[in-house]
């Protein structure tokens, strides 16, 4: 029986197809974005909550760079389910990519089935805000006020991991992130698009609106995953208070942009010393 790509399913992960994915896939990552990736070792065991910064729009090459680096270092038990805007893991031909890899619709409810179960889970709280946020904001951390992702991981109890990669929003160009024109558009009511950016790619040039999947530049990618974060509350006391919500989230916040500057800094520098090189 042919699979339905069930974005709610937890049992559409194909491990076999995730192995062969990533095995074709890391040569072509490792030539065409070099990337530096430190801390795999900080993982822990268990349930955990990785939170990244989000790149890219629609093709975000430091998940897969992300992916084919814990495949290798953990195997599949430290591969985290992503969960997924809605639209975006819909569209066909992402929809039958990904789901088999292990995306998800992003819900409280699917992440913390996932928890249950002992799985990790991959959540970008800036979501649309942060992937298709200006070139000149690249080395920023945009989550807006979204805090769902410390309601989460406080209601469950799990630790959460960031994840920073600096590099990967150079892989096509945002002019202008067009907030005003999604809210003239209602599109933050209708489909929960908070932005309706002006972007150029290949092979699409300039774009008006959400870019379609597009051919990433070249670009080297920096990624670090950052000691785990615990909490001193957890439960359903510590993610109705707001206060706290709001502490927690500065605390993760301000940890990722400070490792961001950094990570943007040095690969800056190795970016030097490599033309230089060349010279």
């Amino acid at each position: 029986m042919p699979l339905r790509y069930d974005i709610d399913s937890l049992d559409q992960r194909d491990p076999e197809r995730v192995g062969r994915f990533f095995e074709l896939l890391e040569p072509l990552l490792e030539r065409w974005f070099r990337p530096r990736v430190h801390g795999l070792e900080r993982i822990p065991q268990g349930p955990a909550l990785y939170v990244g910064n989000h790149n890219g729009g629609l093709c975000s090459a430091d998940t897969f760079v992300l992916g084919a680096k814990v495949l290798r270092a953990h195997g599949i038990s430290a591969m985290p389910y992503g969960l997924g805007h809605e639209v975006a893991i819909s569209i066909p031909g992402i929809k039958q990519l990904l789901v088999p890899l292990g995306a998800v619709r992003a819900s409280h409810e699917n992440a913390h089935r996932l928890f249950a179960r002992g799985d990790k889970v991959l959540v970008y709280p800036g979501g649309d805000l942060d992937s298709m946020r200006a070139y000149s904001q690249r080395n920023r951390i945009v989550f807006g006020p979204r805090r769902g992702y410390i309601r989460l991981a406080l209601r469950a109890g799990v630790p959460i991991v960031p994840i920073v990669a600096a590099g990967a929003h150079e892989t096509f160009l945002v002019l202008h992130d067009g907030r005003f024109l999604a809210r003239a558009l209602r599109l933050d009511r209708l489909f929960r698009l908070e932005v309706f950016p002006v972007t150029l790619s290949v092979p699409w040039g300039l774009v008006v609106g959400i870019t379609p999947p597009y051919f990433p530049m070249p670009t080297r990618i920096f990624l670090e995953v950052m000691e785990p974060v615990r909490f001193e509350r957890s439960g359903e006391d510590a993610a109705n208070d707001p206060a706290y919500v709001e502490e927690c989230h500065l605390r993760v916040h301000s940890a990722m942009e400070t490792t961001l500057t950094r990570l943007a800094a040095d690969r800056s520098g190795a970016e030097r010393e490599s033309a230089a090189t060349r010279r």
